[in-house]
């Protein structure tokens, strides 16, 4: 008779909420953790994921290099091989919420729906003139340095998946203005995800029913 009693690890993980958050670069996501962090929540970065592989290997972290990896490493490893490799982070966590930061395609979405049934996924919208200037300015090692090498990371991104989860998710927050006004946004809307009844499925822009 085959065993349908789950693990202890398995009911944990049951039990985690789990809040991913989608965008394109330079859009707001890695503010969007940072409030969440600020309120006490554990983050799982998806990008560390890949710029530790990128280490592992003595790869230069460049847009080009970081790209070029984190197509190859779907192309080996399925096309939720990160989500896969983030799921020990989130299940080693002891808090009921974790924020996963960099969600990336459908097939991520679907497995961390599997492994964590109460799974919301956060968007974050800002236009490609916005975040070129953002991303500019905020001089990351593997940030774009031209308009050139801003376009080929969007295309890498759109290939990969983000604009199709993106259109999923279940609240879309615009980050278009003030950095105070965005993060007032998202402290309201992982408010409202933590405490919402699990049955209520509405689809919500900037914390507001649509």
């Amino acid at each position: 008779m085959q065993n349908t009693y789950l693990s202890e690890a398995q009911v944990t993980a049951l039990k985690k909420k789990v809040i991913g958050i989608v965008g394109m670069p330079g859009s707001g996501k890695s503010i969007a953790a940072q409030v969440a962090r600020s309120e006490g929540l554990p983050v799982v970065s998806m990008g560390d994921v890949v710029r530790e592989m990128a280490a592992l290997q003595g790869v230069p972290l460049s847009p080009e290099n970081l790209g070029i990896i984190m197509i190859k490493i779907r192309e080996e490893g399925g096309e939720d091989v990160v989500a896969r490799k983030c799921m020990p982070k989130i299940d080693a966590n002891n808090s009921d919420v974790v924020v996963v930061e960099g969600v990336r395609s459908l097939a991520e979405i679907k497995t961390f729906k599997e492994g964590y049934p109460d799974f919301v996924l956060i968007g974050v919208y800002a236009s490609p003139k916005t975040r070129l200037k953002r991303l500019t300015m905020r001089g990351r090692e593997d940030d774009p340095k031209t308009i050139s090498h801003f376009i080929e990371r969007d295309e890498r991104e759109l290939q990969v998946g983000v604009g199709a989860a993106l259109a999923l998710a279940d609240y879309m927050i615009v980050n278009e203005g003030k950095i105070e006004e965005f993060k007032a946004k998202v402290k309201e809307v992982l408010g409202r995800i933590i405490n919402e009844n699990k049955s209520g499925s509405t689809i919500k822009t900037d914390g507001e029913s649509r």
